[in-house]
């Protein structure tokens, strides 16, 4: 009896913690939602450009992905026409209004884009950004400090011309962060050259036909100029174009970023000595699946480092 007694007891006791055990106690897998409806994603990038084509074809790719699985998404990109920071952030504000399933934005402007993203974590939409970091409080994807590129390119460009020579900088959009932390890079890493001088640099904001015309201007001002330095994707184009026009392609080395496929080009014929390419496409392709795991209560990282190569002559074999 004492025994049946005590084994009473045990069981009342185990009974009475079990049911103090909290409803909440249940398997991880339990925190995840289901997506059970058409998902719209919105991507702010800074303007129409060829590059964020290549991040569009990424982003596709996963959106094909998910509806194979049968989750459905509608992929909107709301792209200002130029680099304009009242039109990016008003386009960003516009999109808050429709409150997406998830917005990506490539910011333009750290100060002013910081607060709008602020408003759309605050009215409950899943936001990432990608491309040029913005802030810490944000999931990003893509190089964090773009300084290490422009210090790359810096370093190869002085090896190529053995350290002499003046140097032109076509500076992209004076506010994006990854064009200015490249010319900050760029330019730490000739402080190592003495014997190379930058007698040129101007922003093209992110505008081909900038780039064109600032190029012609500096070879003009300067016909013995031996380098030329471009910020972004559209310049190094840009400036092959004058260079080539001039008849100085080989002669006026050039250094700049992406692998846009004019800039491959000319690469492959020598009129660009080298890129540093970064992966835009796995930029879009991430950007749709993180946003699909925010909508299904998944953890996601706060940051996703898609990196870049160097692209020369040596790759078009």
């Amino acid at each position: 009896m004492k025994k049946f007694a005590a084994g009473l007891a045990a069981l009342t006791l185990a009974g009475a913690l079990g049911a103090s055990v909290p409803a909440f106690a249940a398997g991880q897998g339990d925190l995840i939602k289901p997506v059970d409806k058409e998902l719209t994603f919105v991507f702010v990038p800074k303007v129409i450009h060829p590059w964020y084509d290549v991040v569009a074809e990424g982003a596709q790719f996963a959106v094909d992905e998910f509806a194979k699985q049968g989750i459905k998404i509608n992929m909107i990109w709301d792209q200002p026409p130029q680099a304009d920071v009242v039109d990016q952030n008003a386009r960003i504000e516009a999109n808050i209004g429709r409150h997406p399933d998830g917005l990506a934005v490539a910011c333009l402007d750290q100060a002013t884009n910081v607060q709008l993203l602020k408003e759309a974590v605050g009215a409950g939409i899943n936001t990432i950004t990608f491309n040029s970091f913005c802030d810490d409080a944000f999931p990003f994807i893509g190089p964090k400090s773009s300084e290490q590129d422009g210090y790359d390119l810096g370093e190869y460009l002085a090896k190529r011309l053995d350290g002499k020579g003046k140097i032109a900088i076509l500076a992209g959009s004076l506010t994006a962060s990854d064009h200015v932390q490249r010319i900050t890079g760029f330019k730490k890493a000739l402080e190592q050259y003495p014997d190379m001088q930058i007698v040129f640099e101007q922003p093209d904001d992110d505008i081909l036909e900038n780039a064109v015309s600032l190029t012609e201007s500096a070879l003009s001002a300067n016909p013995d100029l031996a380098g030329i330095f471009g910020s972004n994707a559209s310049n190094p184009i840009g400036a092959a174009r004058a260079v080539d026009n001039a008849g100085l392609s080989g002669k006026v080395a050039i250094v700049g970023m992406d692998d846009l496929p004019e800039a491959v080009d000319f690469v492959c014929k020598g009129t660009i000595d080298a890129l540093k390419a970064q992966r835009q496409w796995d930029m879009g392709y991430w950007a749709i699946n993180y946003m699909v795991a925010m909508n299904e209560n998944h953890t996601i990282p706060m940051f996703h480092n898609t990196g870049s190569r160097f692209l020369t002559k040596d790759d078009c074999k």
